[in-house]
């Protein structure tokens, strides 16, 4: 069996299934189980690299029935504390990034990877995989089989942290503007962002989608025409199915977070990465993206990508990176 540790966000599940498909590709007599949040029970099911999650949380101890697990790795961070959960599982091997002050040995963490790259690379590195081709992030999750509004374009104004959100009424001159164009814009978000969602949709005449389960979330998304949004999980989302995207950046550069090289996607960005992702105000970077430049990044996309078909292709799945 493979134990995986994973548990953060929607963006880091998403960004970390390639370099689970390569270990599972490595591995194809292993049962692979994921330790993530229980929310991604549902997208667990549609992601063919993991066949069972053990349901956890950030840094919490992990279900004993899994000491003596075959192998264990660590793709939540570079340690120490991650790499500590696993280790107490007494796995046959652990495996995980270096970290010399704590006496962790592995593959080496180099700053300014894309996330998508340095979980590949560790994999790769430790389990004799550097000639394989990797996988990328187009496709890891299937399309969930729901009815969902085809052509909408999508306004996300959410993010974890206030220093990812971009002003409400930035978003709100975007998505009037684009409804003046002729597009059918919602306007989503979860179920702490109710207000923030219902407000932009009633200062533009746009259609607030509230309730949406992450799954039904997802089903949105895939038969979306375009997303508009931060630098958030359903940035992602867009990036797995090859949805065109317009994604704005503040503290944190798209070096490292941003989607695949593609014309579908625009990632807008004014920073040098150093910015606080946590902090609770809005990034003085993400603060220098206008509206205008917004704008003009849509109409870029769309004259690159004139029209969007989903499902994505499995055989689009191999890494641009």
């Amino acid at each position: 069996m493979l134990l995986v540790l994973r548990a953060l966000g929607l963006g880091d599940f998403l960004t970390g299934l390639p370099a689970i498909q390569l270990l599972k590709e490595a591995h194809p007599a292993h049962e692979l189980v994921l330790a993530a949040p229980a929310v991604f029970a549902p997208i667990v099911e549609l992601a063919a690299a993991v066949e069972a999650l053990q349901p956890t949380g950030e840094l919490m101890p992990i279900d004993r029935r899994y000491v003596g697990v075959d192998v264990a790795v660590d793709l939540h961070g570079k340690g120490p504390a991650s790499r500590r959960l696993l280790a107490e599982l007494r796995p046959c091997r652990l495996v995980g990034f270096a970290h010399p002050a704590a006496g962790l040995v592995g593959p080496a963490w180099l700053p300014g990877e894309h996330e998508v790259t340095r979980w590949c690379r560790m994999v790769a590195e430790a389990f004799g995989l550097t000639g394989r081709r990797w996988p990328g992030v187009v496709g890891a999750v299937e399309v969930p089989p729901l009815d969902a509004p085809a052509g909408v374009t999508i306004v996300h104004p959410g993010a974890a942290a206030g220093s990812r959100r971009w002003l409400p009424e930035r978003f709100a001159e975007v998505a009037t503007e684009l409804r003046r164009q002729g597009h059918r814009v919602v306007i989503t978000g979860g179920s702490r962002e109710r207000s923030l969602v219902q407000g932009i949709a009633t200062a533009t005449g746009a259609t607030a989608m509230l309730g949406l389960s992450l799954v039904e979330l997802f089903a949105v998304v895939a038969s979306a025409r375009l997303v508009v949004c931060g630098d958030t999980g359903v940035a992602h989302v867009a990036s797995n199915y090859q949805t065109p995207s317009v994604v704005l950046f503040g503290p944190v550069s798209p070096v490292g977070w941003g989607p695949p090289p593609d014309p579908r996607h625009r990632a807008i960005f004014h920073g040098d990465g150093r910015g606080d992702p946590h902090a609770e105000e809005p990034d003085p970077a993400l603060l220098r993206i206008t509206v205008p430049e917004v704008l003009a990044a849509v109409a870029e996309v769309a004259a690159a990508v004139p029209s969007h078909v989903n499902p994505v292709s499995s055989a689009s799945r191999r890494s641009p990176w």
